[in-house]
This record gives C-alpha cells, sequence and structure tokens, in this order.
C-alpha cells in the first residue's frame, strides 16, 4: 500500500533524486522542497498506519540528505568540474597514445609514387609531400601540360590552378621513371579504365610494391573491386593491398582542412604503416581489416549520391531526402553484409561518413550529375560537360547485377540505374518507388 502526500504544485514536476538513494527505501523524499511524501506500508502493519500531511517531511533515519536544486550555483560549478576533468583524461591518453606511436616509417620512407593526375590524386600527392619536405613523390600522368604546370608551375593547370603545390612533387610521363625505387603506390586512376593502365606498366612494378588504393566503383562488366583489379592486372595475386576511403573532398584536403578517413588491409602491419606514412594534424586515419566493406561501400555511395541529386534536382524536398538517403544506406548495408563485410564499417567513417558527404554536398560529381538529371538534363550532355570521372553512373549497371547474384532487393540504386540507361524518367522513378509495397522496415 501506497500513502500519497499533499504534493506541492511547482516540485512534483521535477523530482529529484539523491545520486546515492535506495529507490527500494520504505520512504522515499521526492525534493528537499515542500513535496509529495510517499511511505510505503506492507499489509501487515497498514490498519494500524495513518495518512500524515506536513508542509515538510519528517526526518528519517538512515537516508541521505537531499541533493540540491540541478540549477543552484553549487551544482553548476560540479558539472564543470566533471567536464573538465573528462577532458583533462582524455587528453593525456591522446598524448600517451602518442609517445608510443611509432614514427619510423615515415623516417625510412624515400619515394611515393601517385599514379593518376586527377583533383584527388593531387591532393594526396601534395598531403605526401608535405609530410617530409626529403621525401620524393613522384605523379605518372598522361598529359603533358599538367605535367608542364606541376613541373615548372607547382600547379595542377587543369584542376587546381590557384592552388601551389610542395616543391618536392614533381610530375612525369615516364612510368618506369615513376615507380623506380618507389617505397609505396598510390593509385587514383578510375575504375574503369585501371585494368588496362596497370597492363601497360605491370614490367616495371616491384612484386612487393604495397599499393595504396583512392579509386572508388565496381568494373562494369567483371563487377570486380579495385582490391581484385590490381593483383590481376599486374599478374601478382600477392601484391600488397591497401584501400584508402572516407568523406574526403580533395579541395578541402588540398586546404588542409580537418579531415578523417581509414585504411583497410588483410595484413594490419601493412594497415599500420600506411597509417603513419599518411596521418597528420589535419588528417586521421583509422584502421581496418574490414577490405569487401570498405570498398563496397565507397562504390554504391556513389550511386546513391546520384539519387540524393535527383532528388535535389527536382525539388522534393527535406523529408523526400532524408527517406531517400536512409533506404539508400539500408540496401548498401544488405548487399555489403551478403558480400561478408562488417555492419560497422557501412556505420563508419567509409560508409555512413562518405555517403553523407557525397549525397549532402555540392562539391560531390556523382551528386551533381543526379541535380542535372533531375532538372531535365541528358546524361550524355552532362558528361561530356564535365572534366572529371563520376564514377556512379558506370557502377551504378554493375550494382544491380551484383544486386542479383547475392539475391538483394535494392528497389533506390536499381532505380538509378534505370534513370543512367534512360529506361525510365525521374519522375516515373519517384512514382514506382513511392508505390512499393507497405512492409515492415529491415
Amino acid at each position: 500500500m501506497v500513502v500519497l502526500m499533499e504534493p506541492s504544485s511547482s516540485s512534483f514536476l521535477n523530482p529529484n533524486f539523491p545520486p546515492n538513494a535506495n529507490p527500494y527505501s520504505r520512504n522515499l523524499i521526492l525534493t528537499n522542497k515542500p513535496t509529495l511524501f510517499l511511505r510505503f506500508h506492507s499489509p501487515a502493519t497498514a490498519a494500524v498506519d495513518s495518512l500524515r500531511c506536513s508542509a515538510t517531511p519528517p526526518p528519517v533515519s538512515g537516508d541521505p540528505d537531499p541533493v540540491p536544486d540541478s540549477s543552484s550555483p553549487d551544482r553548476r560549478q560540479d558539472r564543470r568540474r566533471a567536464v573538465r576533468l573528462a577532458w583533462e583524461r582524455l587528453v593525456r591518453w591522446s598524448r600517451s597514445w602518442r609517445s608510443k606511436a611509432k614514427s619510423d616509417v615515415l623516417e625510412r620512407t624515400n619515394k611515393v609514387v601517385v599514379l593518376g593526375g586527377g583533383s584527388f590524386g593531387t591532393a594526396m600527392a601534395s598531403h605526401v609531400a608535405d609530410r617530409k619536405p626529403q621525401l620524393e613523390v613522384n605523379m605518372l600522368v598522361r598529359d603533358p601540360q599538367v605535367c608542364q604546370s606541376i613541373n615548372e608551375n607547382h600547379c595542377n593547370c587543369k584542376y587546381f590552378p590557384k592552388h601551389k603545390l610542395p616543391d618536392n612533387l614533381v610530375a612525369t610521363t615516364d612510368a618506369k621513371a615513376a615507380l623506380l625505387g618507389a617505397d609505396y603506390c598510390l593509385h587514383a586512376v578510375p575504375v574503369q579504365f585501371s585494368s588496362s593502365f596497370l597492363a601497360g606498366i605491370s614490367d616495371y612494378v616491384d612484386p612487393g610494391l604495397p599499393f595504396i588504393s583512392l579509386s572508388k566503383g565496381l568494373e562494369l562488366n567483371t563487377l570486380r573491386m579495385m582490391s581484385q583489379i590490381i593483383p590481376q592486372a599486374l599478374k601478382n595475386q600477392r601484391q600488397p593491398f591497401i584501400a584508402l576511403s572516407g568523406p574526403s573532398f580533395a579541395l578541402e584536403l588540398l586546404n588542409k582542412l580537418p579531415t578523417a578517413m581509414v585504411v583497410a588491409s588483410k595484413d594490419k602491419k601493412l594497415a599500420n604503416a600506411v597509417q603513419q606514412l599518411l596521418a597528420s594534424d589535419h588528417l586521421r586515419i583509422s584502421t581496418s581489416s574490414d577490405v569487401t566493406g570498405v570498398e563496397i561501400a565507397g562504390a554504391l555511395k556513389n550511386v546513391l549520391a546520384i539519387a540524393a541529386g535527383i532528388v535535389e534536382g527536382m525539388n522534393l524536398g527535406n523529408n523526400s531526402m532524408a527517406a531517400l538517403v536512409a533506404q539508400g544506406c539500408s540496401e548498401i548495408r544488405w548487399l555489403a553484409t551478403k558480400m561478408g563485410a562488417k555492419p560497422t564499417t557501412i556505420t563508419g567513417l567509409s560508409g555512413t561518413g562518405d555517403i553523407m558527404l557525397t549525397c549532402f554536398v555540392n562539391l560531390s560529381r556523382n551528386r551533381t550529375v543526379g541535380v542535372r538529371l533531375g532538372s531535365g538534363e541528358k546524361l550524355d550532355d552532362i558528361l561530356s560537360s564535365m572534366n572529371q570521372v563520376a564514377e556512379g553512373v558506370s557502377t551504378a549497371g554493375a550494382v544491380v547485377t551484383l544486386a542479383q547474384k547475392y539475391n538483394v532487393k535494392m528497389p533506390v540504386l536499381t532505380a538509378v540505374a534505370r534513370i543512367i540507361d534512360n529506361e525510365l524518367t525521374p519522375k516515373k522513378a519517384v512514382f514506382e518507388l513511392m508505390s512499393l509495397p507497405q512492409v515492415e522496415e529491415v
């Protein structure tokens, strides 16, 4: 039986419990102000107990004093002290971790080669060159004009004409010279051209040269990822491979804005070495062993970004955008986990992080393609006006084939593929997606 005392109207709405209060105490005081006073009675003693009403509850032996109001100066000071102590512990842990971290990888690295002269390859080449002035960074490019501008004017005239590149970054069109003596190789060639490109330079690649792949996508006809394309094109299944992915626009990386990415390799020591090579005060690098998860998320997010752009181009509103991206994230997770990826990878930097950046920010090439499709432009006109590759266009068809292979329904990403193939208009795709059966969320 519970006996209720008359409450105070103000204090009853926001009761405060002492931090060490016993919730099973026979007398429970809700606040230190005139308020509700409860007494718990057993059936045996209920008959002899009586209801007592008092403005101030009587003292109860053994119960702690009530805590002060949460808005009191003492309480605010306690909160600030707790936050300060938590932050100081975090800083001490960070300093201790950094003091133990090895930096000998950067010290013993003398040369890094970057394959490709695109925007992201240029940004990463500049970043690596900034890591150590004595480090030799060679960019293998195919455009003689870009090569000349990098060597003579220290800028990439095609993508970053106003950004000065480090003096220790040089460009060449000679694959043999670029790869000779390299300690690490950053591969930044678009996925659809990678196989033929690598086959052409395979004679100059050392079998033990670690390849850090910056390329995201699936090969259209074979459905291969870069972890499969690189060793097969080089005819060396043991070629060391690392996938680099995460939310990172080339322009912001070049401007040294805070960025976080992940390197994935089945070789933990290799992943740690690349982490040491690339990590800096403005670039955080996490490690992962889930190569499949990192690669598939990096490929599929480009297709989802086209869908997000279509929603923007059609002015369908924020509700539609949120629903579409959420559904797309689920589709990516369904397929990735069927292929053996870890769900935590899909919710991490290379998954959700990259998806948010690519779907919601205007710097995204794939989102731009979607916006223009949603506005009524033809795909051929869009692609012919771009000087960069939107990987999601070629990846979309491969995604549908892959989904069929693993028996996964992917309505949003399939709709993008049909729009790209000119078999479905954006307006019709929206109607079809909204007409799908109302099902339980998975």
